[in-house]
């Protein structure tokens, strides 16, 4: 959902019809570009186009992946269990977790092979206070590595320096923020409890 100018801040002063407007409204200044917000949505952009897990041609089903006990989604309350129908109607719902299974993306790619991605774990808090996760048992995946934390300026994290998370441990996602997780390669480092 970005438009020619979003990924530099360029607000239009609100105007989000400026089709007709041939002046500084519509124009793109790219002298006053924000580099710091243009180097994150390239990342973004990257990691989108690097990851097939994040451009299904199907929606997801819910049902276990042929081959594998795992879904190809999984809804997560911050404990790390898995949520219920009570679940969703309760206060914590605005903060939970989304297990999007790489092994579960159905349909072959342009050459008729199967697709297969990494896991992603994705930690939303929609709360305006810092909200604690509990990663998921070791089932969904041992370890993962933080791709994206909205709560951050930069995608810093994508250059293979960051923390690798355990199954069962804990992560604090800071408040109205997304912690985007990728399952993390057999032989990473730096394994531990955040």
């Amino acid at each position: 959902m970005l438009l020619h100018g979003d990924e530099f801040g360029r607000s239009q002063k609100g105007n989000n019809n400026v089709y007709c407007q041939d002046n500084e409204t519509s124009w793109l200044d790219w002298a006053s570009a924000d580099q710091q917000l243009a180097d994150y949505v390239a990342g973004l952009i990257r990691l989108r186009r690097e990851h097939p897990i994040f451009r299904r041609r199907r929606f997801f089903s819910g049902l276990p992946v042929r081959g594998t006990n795992l879904r190809d989604i999984g809804w997560f309350t911050p404990a790390g269990e898995q949520m219920t129908d009570a679940d969703w109607h309760a206060g914590f719902a605005k903060s939970l977790g989304v297990f999007l299974n790489g092994e579960g993306i159905p349909g072959p790619d342009l050459r008729g092979e199967r697709v297969v991605d990494d896991s992603f774990l994705l930690l939303f808090n929609a709360d305006q206070e810092p909200v604690v996760f509990t990663l998921p048992g070791a089932r969904c995946g041992e370890s993962w590595q933080v791709e994206i934390d909205t709560a951050t300026p930069a995608l810093s994290q994508t250059d293979g320096t960051a923390p690798i998370l355990v199954a069962g441990s804990t992560v604090s996602v800071a408040g109205r923020s997304l912690l985007a997780l990728r399952q993390a390669r057999p032989g990473s480092s730096d394994s531990r409890k955040a």
